[in-house]
């Protein structure tokens, strides 16, 4: 059965949360602040993470930063009371892999949590073999990745998107493209988080990430990963 930790410290919508997803089939567990919920994600084995931001004593970045850095690829979805699009851009780039924005529809965030969890099944089906993309040795079902004898930190988008890039390798892809596929919703975050993804994974890839031979910009279109 799907595992699904809930981190949330107001009570209402904990319960609301865990009684509805229980309702779907979904084996559910909670946390009542980020310091519990941290504890348990490091100490359990969840196929998905829903968290509040705004907590006591730490908060869902946080937690999601100590996460990833741990190197728990879990996918995580943000619940966050902000709208701001810097709020939204951060929850991402630390790691999370999709937010929800209160006041949300339950119906909303089943979609989420369906679209992350049947990405993620499809991620897990991939040949179990290891791959060489630039300095890296990737292992996709592994959800790992190495330069020599050093393990390299990424986070569970991160490992989505250097994915898709390499089954579409040597034909471009377009921004819009990346994220229908990695975010799987219209109201996607902004071509501008896209771009500091792909940032992000050429200072890894990349032997000089200024000059990227292996993850090369289509002006006004998108990227094209050349192997």
């Amino acid at each position: 059965m799907t595992k699904i930790l809930i981190v949330e410290d107001e009570p209402n919508m904990r319960l609301g949360l865990k009684d509805n997803l229980e309702f779907e089939g979904y084996e559910v567990d909670i946390a009542e602040d980020g310091e519990e919920g941290l504890t348990k994600i490091l100490d359990n084995n969840y196929d998905l993470v829903i968290m509040d931001v705004m907590m006591p004593r730490m908060s869902g970045f946080d937690v999601c930063k100590s996460v990833r850095k741990s190197g728990d690829t879990t996918p995580i979805i943000l619940l966050t009371a902000k709208g701001e699009e810097i709020d939204k851009v951060l929850g991402l780039e630390l790691g999370a892999d999709d937010y929800v924005t209160k006041p949300f529809s339950l119906r909303e965030l089943l979609a989420r949590v369906k679209a992350i969890l049947r990405r993620s099944e499809s991620f897990s089906s991939v040949e179990n073999k290891s791959v060489k993309i630039g300095k890296l040795e990737v292992d996709f079902n592994g959800y790992k990745a190495s330069s020599g004898k050093k393990d390299i930190q990424m986070s569970h988008k991160e490992f989505e998107i250097l994915h898709f890039l390499w089954k579409k390798r040597n034909t471009t892809v377009s921004r819009d493209d990346l994220l229908t596929e990695i975010w799987g919703y219209d109201e996607t975050p902004t071509t501008r988080t896209v771009d500091n993804f792909i940032l992000k994974l050429r200072q890894k890839i990349e032997s000089d990430p200024n000059h990227p031979k292996i993850i090369l910009t289509v002006h006004g279109v998108g990227y094209k990963m050349v192997l």
